[in-house]
């Protein structure tokens, strides 16, 4: 192979970081596919506190024919210098508000104020200071500089966005913020929903990541990146079945760039698609019962991989059958029942009026399963896989590096989602395969009017197009945290809580944001000798509601507290089973023990999810200011609250705190167009 270096690329293309409240040292976010998860206790300091996940960018040679050389590393092979460059910001605040992705058909019949700017009251020039941009942080590898985010500020207020540094080889450590949000106005905005709360901020970010390396006394420009920082990943072990990375792969095979697999491969390509679906056992009771250990549809079970693995004909329609039951929007319409059991773009409470309810598999997923499901297929994998990226083949690197850090994060509903959402499957936002187009600092991003039109989205100069920094996570919830406090699973009209009613299917990220976990303290009896079996498998089987610690019953209010309280949720951690018996998996993910606050909550708190139409009224009179009853809006939707838990409770049997109730925008989006 040719040796000579013509090309130096950045990778991985998008790397991603999530915020942490502990002062300790951050980890290395995931950089191969195949990466064993941390040990127990990697994810919390001692007092409790999340530690801060970093990304971790590299600089790659090629050569004419577009191959990889090897890693350009500080000191070697005549590496001189690498000058990084990062530039963070948050513009959440200035953005437009969200409520359904502006790609899709939904999105026509969205009110102009629905496409309005969030903070709308702030105008003119006083705009810019909604704005969280610290500016550019340039750094040498050779003198081990340290570039800090903390001059940017929002209405005067200064939000810490992180820091840069390099490591001895010249790698690029990127660290977020601390998870701190708040609202700039004093006395603070009450919380009003989901995704657009105004005055409130918070402190994640994205933005362009360059490098300039010096090789043999010659300065070269490396292709570049970009950075994302997200919130914290709650069951890091855990991936959802469409990740972002399948999401973002298919934006390009659609187009012809890069080529779909020729040859599929059990080890490789489907395998990975149902472990998914058993992976998720860990965090959504639903998954657990169907899809988890001995259950009717554990795909990990060593004789059932066998004659998956088999492409002969005795299995062929044991393919076929699993393959019929994943989701087609044309045979199955609003349908719940096909796989996956994963809310979509156009999720709506009650009864489903579109077939974007629920997701579909990528269409590289579906042809992958379609062509196993007919045996044309291999059982062994195409490549060796490599826990260590350091340990691939150099060839290797750059890609599994890419594929490792978006194969963690959400492609499941953008509604908006957890780390990026809808923009990213648009192929105008890249210069190249999951490499985001960068804009020149010299020019500055037009502005789009009061409303954001259909029009000016599909712009050739529009948001979907080149990207500066802040232009990822500005889509996404304001704060964070309220999103978060609302990922739940089952959620229901009153008239919908029947003996079909299931209070854990259809959910909302659990890979990312946990619905039902596997608490320690059962998981202790599990790995125990000595109890006796029968006590054992009980306490395996329990699921306990991972936002049970979330007080009271209105939906409101329980998002102010996740604000506050989001540390003190447990992560949940693998754990090796100690026993030997066979009667468990080898592998168990358990939830860490929350915090003092949170963690005598019952089990079952906030197990059940209503959706309160009646409540919108008020809610969303006072937040447009145009309340005018005799009584605050506030108490109205109160007593409305109160009276459909008092109607749920007799039509489930469970007691008070298992219900949740409230209006959740996020479940109506088309209402103020109706």
């Amino acid at each position: 192979m040719d040796q000579q270096i013509v090309q130096v690329k950045i990778h991985p293309a998008i790397g991603v970081a999530r915020v942490g409240n502990s002062s300790a040292a951050p980890f290395i976010g995931p950089e191969s596919p195949h990466q064993k998860p941390l040990p127990p206790g990697s994810r919390k300091d001692a007092s409790g506190a999340i530690i801060k996940q970093a990304a971790r960018f590299r600089v790659y040679g090629y050569n004419q024919a577009g191959e990889v050389v090897r890693e350009l590393k500080l000191g070697q092979d005549g590496v001189s210098e690498i000058r990084w460059s990062v530039h963070l910001a948050n513009k959440k605040a200035s953005w437009y508000r969200f409520h359904v992705p502006l790609d899709i058909p939904e999105a026509a019949s969205l009110t102009p104020e629905q496409r309005g700017r969030r903070n709308a009251d702030v105008i003119g020039a006083e705009r810019r200071k909604l704005v969280i941009d610290p500016g550019i942080r340039p750094i040498r590898a050779s003198l081990h500089d340290v570039g800090t985010f903390d001059t940017g500020t929002i209405m005067g207020r200064k939000v810490p966005l992180g820091r840069i540094s390099t490591e001895s080889t010249g790698r690029l450590l990127v660290v977020g913020g601390n998870g701190k949000s708040a609202s700039y106005a004093l006395p603070e905005r009450p919380i009003t929903g989901v995704a657009n709360n105004d005055t409130w901020y918070d402190d994640v970010s994205d933005g362009p990541v360059t490098a300039q390396v010096t090789i043999g006394g010659q300065s070269r420009p490396a292709t570049p990146a970009w950075v994302v920082v997200a919130p914290p990943h709650y069951a890091p072990g855990v991936k959802t079945v469409r990740t972002l990375y399948d999401v973002v792969q298919d934006v390009f095979i659609a187009e012809g760039t890069p080529p779909g697999d020729d040859v599929v491969s059990y080890a490789d390509h489907i395998e990975p698609i149902l472990s998914r679906f058993c992976g998720l056992q860990w965090t959504n009771h639903g998954f657990a019962t169907q899809f988890g250990w001995k259950g009717p549809y554990d795909f990990l079970d060593p004789a059932l991989r066998a004659r998956f693995a088999d492409p002969g004909a005795d299995s062929r329609e044991l393919r076929r059958q699993i393959y019929v039951q994943m989701r087609d929007w044309e045979r199955d319409g609003t349908s719940p029942l096909p796989w996956p059991w994963l809310y979509g773009d156009a999720m709506s409470s009650g009864r489903g009026t579109s077939v974007r309810q629920h997701i579909m598999l990528s269409p590289t997923q579906d042809r992958l399963l379609a062509r196993w499901a007919e045996g044309r297929f291999q059982p062994g994998p195409l490549h060796e896989h490599h826990e260590d990226v350091d340990e691939a083949p150099v060839g290797e690197q750059p890609a599994l590096l890419d594929r490792a850090s978006l194969e963690n994060c959400a492609g499941d509903a953008f509604h908006p989602g957890c780390e990026v959402t809808w923009p990213v499957r648009n192929k105008t936002m890249y210069a190249e395969p999951f490499r985001i187009l960068h804009r020149a600092p010299d020019n500055p991003e037009r502005d789009y009017g009061e409303v954001l039109s259909d029009q000016e989205v599909k712009s050739e100069d529009g948001p979907l197009h080149a990207q500066g920094p802040g232009d990822l996570t500005r889509w996404m919830a304001a704060p964070w945290q309220c999103d978060a406090a609302s990922c739940r699973s089952g959620y229901q009209l009153l008239s919908g809580l029947g003996p079909r009613y299931s209070p854990y299917l259809p959910t909302f990220w659990p890979a990312q944001v946990p619905n039902h976990v596997l608490k320690h303290s059962d998981f202790d009896i599990v790995n125990d000798p000595a109890a006796d079996l029968k006590t054992r498998e009980r306490a395996f089987e329990r699921r306990a509601v991972w936002l049970r610690g979330l007080t009271g019953s209105d939906a409101i209010g329980q998002r102010r507290q996740m604000i506050d309280d989001w540390p003190d949720f447990g992560i949940v951690e693998t754990h090796r089973y100690e026993v030997g018996d066979g009667r468990f998996p080898e592998f168990i993910q358990v939830e860490s023990v929350p915090g003092e606050r949170l963690r005598e909550a019952p089990d079952h708190a906030n197990l059940i999810n209503v959706q309160v139409p009646e409540a919108a009224g008020p809610q969303l009179a006072a937040e447009a200011g145009t309340w005018g009853g005799d009584l605050p809006a506030e108490q109205v939707e109160a007593a409305l609250v109160t009276q459909a838990i008092a109607e749920a409770m007799r039509a489930t049997g469970h007691d008070e705190a298992a219900i949740a109730a409230g209006y959740l925008e996020k479940l109506d989006p088309l209402r103020a167009s109706q």
